[in-house]
């Protein structure tokens, strides 16, 4: 896949839909900057970062994405599959439901997903240094464009997502001390239901990831 490199930028995800929509660029292509000002984040929240952090977005056809692929769960795949890549370079970084990148109880990245059209854009942030106390950051110390790489090859030949999903399924465990947010509400993840196609099973109710 080709990588669109740039300096600063307001949001990767923002450029790249504004590039698809001119079509200046045409996926499947990454976009990748040093700094964002005004990334996107889960619930319209703003995702920012300082010189150095990883900011990553790009666009696949639907065709070309796994046939198994809920498209409503794309941010839990997609995330794991970095997180993968971070794993084999010795990161303890796990994914709590359904796009955030996690150690210990602080957030350090997230991913964000949306179709438009017949093309998926996908967007990760993720801290590789401290940016404040809210947040944390990765435990280890990475080459981002290396990862980045990595990461972008995988999409030559994707692994499906009963592959990804099973091993993200092992893992689910780790979520239950933390909350996720429905409705505006935060719900605890203790005791929910995982299914197969990524969504939860909250007090009965069926819910999706969307994000």
């Amino acid at each position: 896949m080709e990588i669109h490199y740039l300096k600063s930028v307001d949001s990767t995800q923002k450029y790249l839909k504004r590039s698809l929509k001119e079509k200046t660029l045409f996926p499947p292509i990454a976009v990748t900057s040093d700094i964002q000002t005004n990334g996107v984040g889960s619930r319209n929240n703003s995702w920012t970062g300082v010189n150095g952090n990883f900011f990553l977005s790009f666009a696949i056809d639907k065709k070309d994405l796994p046939k198994d692929l809920p498209l409503v769960s794309a941010s839990i795949y997609f995330s794991f599959l970095l997180k993968e890549v971070l794993k084999k370079e010795g990161s303890s970084v796990f994914i709590k439901w359904p796009n955030d990148f996690y150690l210990s109880r602080k957030k350090i990245g997230g991913t964000i997903t949306e179709v438009v059209g017949n093309t998926l854009i996908c967007g990760i942030g993720l801290n590789l240094q401290p940016v404040s106390k809210d947040y944390g950051h990765l435990d280890i110390q990475v080459d981002k464009n290396e990862i980045m790489t990595s990461f972008l090859n995988l999409m030559d030949n994707p692994p499906s997502w009963q592959e990804i999903f099973s091993k993200f399924k092992v893992e689910f465990y780790k979520n239950r001390e933390l909350n996720t947010h429905h409705n505006d509400m935060i719900v605890s993840l203790k005791d929910v239901l995982l299914n197969d196609d990524g969504s939860l099973i909250i007090e009965g109710k069926r819910i999706l990831s969307l994000r």
